[in-house]
């Protein structure tokens, strides 16, 4: 005979079953947390002209895992992605010349294998400086997508860096979307800017949404309130990050770059953004 404190013993047994075997049930209450932090090289560029192996050691010790090298450093690329395995800084991604020769992009991507990088950058895909025009994005579009299949080909993701000047509007709507809309999905991706498509007008949320699946890599650096939307490092400025990043994960991005064009003091800049990125909780 069940009675009334036989039903809720059961019941309650039966509760503690589906938590003990679906914690998914229950996950992400808590939050998440970024698991690759990495930083763009340049930000450091002058100290690692110097002893760069305590450098880097000191960035992991700041939080970061990855980085964006424009080179290798050291006798060789073989002992330099030795070292870096070694101290747990992997290079995640690597910069080509937009519109190169074949001779010349064929050396870039062998340097990208030589580390064991996966993605090939476009930091500036234009053959003019801007504002952009509708005949500048067909010339763009056309470039990306030939440079892609190559990327392809040698088992590499091109991606594309954007800056303020693609969400200035022009005869045929806003250079970005143009770009995105007329490269192939399976060849370009973007490396995202987040502070310059801030500074361009554009919501780096609302863009996130719009191209799901477009975007590979965050450029994370964070924007002065003011008028003149000066650079500051993540966590010292105005954009919200916790937002961005939620959608970015539920998207799949894997690699948060850390950058700041203007930068003083690197090491400082990378030790405060290493402590407000891995103590972030994305709800």
């Amino acid at each position: 005979m069940t009675t009334r404190r036989t039903f809720i013993a059961t019941a309650s047994t039966a509760a503690a079953s589906m938590l003990a075997f679906s914690p998914s049930l229950f996950a992400g209450t808590e939050g998440q947390k970024l698991k690759n932090i990495g930083f763009i090289s340049g930000i450091i560029g002058k100290e690692l002209k110097g002893d760069w192996k305590s450098v880097l050691k000191k960035t992991v010790e700041y939080g970061f895992n990855e980085m964006e090298p424009g080179n290798y450093f050291g006798d060789s690329a073989a002992s330099f992605l030795a070292f870096c395995k070694e101290i747990g800084l992997m290079p995640v991604a690597k910069g080509i010349t937009f519109n190169a020769k074949e001779d010349v992009l064929k050396k870039e991507i062998e340097s990208i294998h030589e580390l064991e990088i996966k993605n090939a950058i476009l930091y500036w895909p234009w053959l003019v400086g801007g504002p952009f025009n509708l005949e500048d994005c067909k010339r763009s579009a056309e470039i990306l997508n030939k440079t892609g299949i190559i990327c392809k080909e040698n088992g590499l993701t091109l991606c594309w860096h954007n800056h303020n000047k693609e969400f200035i509007p022009m005869e045929a709507g806003m250079p970005f979307d143009f770009l995105m809309s007329q490269t192939e999905k399976d060849l370009v991706q973007c490396e995202l800017d987040i502070y310059w498509v801030a500074k361009g007008g554009a919501d780096p949320l609302a863009v996130l949404k719009k191209y799901k699946g477009r975007v590979k890599i965050l450029h994370v650096k964070d924007m002065a309130p003011g008028a003149e939307q000066t650079f500051e490092c993540p966590g010292s400025g105005i954009l919200d990050f916790p937002s961005i990043f939620k959608e970015a994960l539920n998207q799949g991005i894997e690699h948060f770059i850390v950058e700041h064009d203007t930068v003083k003091d690197g090491m400082d800049c990378l030790k405060s953004s290493g402590a407000y990125l891995r103590n972030l909780t994305i709800k």
